[in-house]
């Protein structure tokens, strides 16, 4: 691991691999409502913080809200005050000799892996042992030959919640968001592993070599899953499986790569999750706009030939589904926490943020 070497240099924690936009990417005067929705979520977010630091007693939903104030364009740091060094407080009272960092004992993998972005985000080296352990523990997630899975297994290369739950894009995602924020070595293994089980989640059946796979280049929960009708793609996941695709190193020439953005082009859409409806739609919304961010273009030309600017497009989304005290929650569909707003504004906060950064 090149983890204490690297921690100091490293840039806002999930933006490592996007390139630069310029700063007319955005509406003058849209940019800044977008900033003043960034400020009230974070003021609703303060004003609901635990005494504790913790935001509804989560250690998950605690390191998104702080990733939320760190990204922002305030650039709050731990000089700020309690409002910042409290909720990194309750994170590391959670680390676990395991290296993983969770109040429970489910979902240990989502926990850790967005704490690990958080505390990358703060660029203290003083938490390189904790970030060098929570790596471990994640890359010890994955499952591949100790555990019993050979490459050609569906399932093998994934990572899911962290006890005997089955792998599942989402989870994957979040462990390779982790560790890409964390600067974790590119040569090792993990990569490539997660590669194979992340096409094989890929409704394309030029590469995916599962029977069930269609050939729409979209992403489902898991091979040969999804939550929702049939084993159609979906949003959410086509951008959590494009996001991880760049992120374990495939690029732009890759099939993979131009199959998954052809989906979101002929898909896109923010009025919904795209083929789930209201369901998940702030889940799509924040991944969303990270997948864009990485992937470095500001405009997105449909399937019909219209230009979209999914900054602004997003951007006016957001603002206009902000409750008057500054939070956003799903009111249509509270499935997946999207009833919490804690949660939910954290991500919000977040998604303006991946719109706003030059």
């Amino acid at each position: 691991m090149k983890l204490a070497k690297h921690l100091t240099a490293l840039s806002v924690a999930l933006f490592v691999c996007g390139s630069a936009q310029a700063a007319d990417t955005m509406d003058p005067e849209l940019r800044e409502k977008a900033g003043r929705a960034v400020d009230a979520g974070l003021r609703y977010l303060r004003a609901h913080q635990s005494e504790d630091g913790s935001w509804s007693e989560s250690v998950g939903v605690t390191a998104l809200a702080l990733r939320a104030f760190i990204e922002s364009h305030r650039g709050y740091n731990e000089s700020d005050g309690a409002f910042i060094t409290r909720p990194i407080g309750f994170i590391m009272a959670n680390v676990r000799e395991d290296g993983s960092i969770s109040e429970i004992a489910q979902k240990k993998n989502y926990n850790t892996a967005v704490s690990l972005t958080a505390l990358a985000a703060t660029k203290n080296p003083d938490y390189a042992t904790t970030i060098a352990n929570g790596q471990k523990f994640l890359t010890g997630l994955q499952l591949d030959e100790p555990d019993g899975y050979e490459p050609d297994h569906k399932y093998y290369g994934g990572i899911g919640y962290g006890g005997d739950e089955r792998p599942d894009l989402s989870n994957q995602y979040m462990a390779l968001e982790a560790l890409k924020a964390t600067a974790a070595d590119e040569d090792d293994p993990v990569w490539d592993k997660a590669l194979t089980f992340v096409s094989r989640a890929q409704n394309y059946s030029e590469t995916n070599d599962q029977e069930w796979a269609g050939n729409d280049g979209g992403f489902v929960y898991m091979p040969g899953y999804s939550p929702h009708e049939g084993l159609e793609s979906y949003g959410g996941m086509t951008s959590a499986g494009l996001l991880s695709l760049l992120f374990a190193g495939a690029d732009k020439s890759d099939p993979r790569v131009k199959a998954a953005y052809d989906w979101i082009r002929a898909n896109y859409t923010l009025e919904e999750n795209p083929g789930a409806g209201k369901q998940g739609l702030f889940y799509y919304y924040n991944v969303f706009a990270k997948c864009m961010y990485v992937y470095g273009e500001t405009e997105i030309v449909d399937t019909n030939g219209v230009a979209h600017n999914w900054r602004e497009d997003l951007a006016r989304k957001l603002i206009s589904l902000q409750q008057k005290d500054g939070s956003w929650y799903n009111p249509d569909s509270p499935r997946w926490w999207e009833g919490n707003k804690d949660l939910v504004t954290a991500w919000s906060v977040i998604a303006l943020n991946a719109a706003l950064r030059d």
